[in-house]
């Protein structure tokens, strides 16, 4: 599976100004602000990768769940599958992005 064009699109119009990267990772593309990766695109699906305080909060909205890579994957445990609700509102798309991208750069792993 792949990424779509859309998404990827989407994502860097989302994070403009996050010093932001992308690169080819297993069957996706991992996107990264300086060196820490905050979101993975695969198929129709973005994953945030979340604070947990942020984490509970996305998967309280319709549609939210972990991210897998693949269906046969383990859930990615700090990404969130974005829900189409959000993915179709730009200026919500935009803040879980500055969030993400926030605790990805500041938080200590």
């Amino acid at each position: 599976m792949v990424y779509r064009p859309l998404r990827y699109e989407q994502m860097m119009k989302a994070a403009e100004g996050l010093d932001v990267r992308a690169r080819r990772m297993f069957d996706g593309m991992a996107i990264y602000s300086g060196e820490k990766m905050f979101a993975y695109l695969i198929g129709e699906d973005i994953g945030l990768k979340l604070s947990p305080k942020d984490r509970r909060k996305a998967l309280l909205l319709s549609g939210a769940e972990l991210l897998r890579a693949n269906p046969d994957a383990e859930p990615m445990k700090e990404y969130v599958r974005m829900p189409q609700d959000v993915l179709d509102n730009y200026d919500d798309f935009i803040a879980w992005v500055q969030k993400s991208a926030d605790y990805a750069r500041n938080a200590i792993h």
